[in-house]
């Protein structure tokens, strides 16, 4: 289900951004208008992360999950490439859910 809400999403966004000037005749948006929409997409991926990370079944839950979100926010802040963060927070996640059950 949270991937089917990424899809749609993600679609969503991308036709709002071509639908918009186009509706609007060909003009462009207020350079403000133009912020908000550009800071759209990672709020709601933030929004996203956040809600799977952090809940399950209506309950807050801090687990293995926090901890694969954390080393993957830790390396991504010492630049180390996207791939690497990735794979690096889903084998700490997996360890602690192998080593803590």
């Amino acid at each position: 289900m949270t991937w089917v809400l990424i899809v749609v999403l993600a679609v969503g966004t991308v036709v709002l951004k071509v639908l918009g000037p186009v509706v609007a005749g060909g003009k462009e948006p207020p350079a403000t208008l133009v912020r908000v929409i550009d800071l759209l997409t990672p709020a709601l991926l933030t929004g996203l992360v956040v809600t799977s990370t952090f809940a399950s079944d209506g309950a807050l839950v801090v687990d293995a999950r926090a901890a694969g979100v954390l080393v993957g926010l830790g390396l991504l802040l010492l630049r180390v490439p996207l791939v690497v963060a990735l794979v690096a927070a889903g084998a700490a996640a997996a360890l602690l859910r192998l080593f803590l059950g």
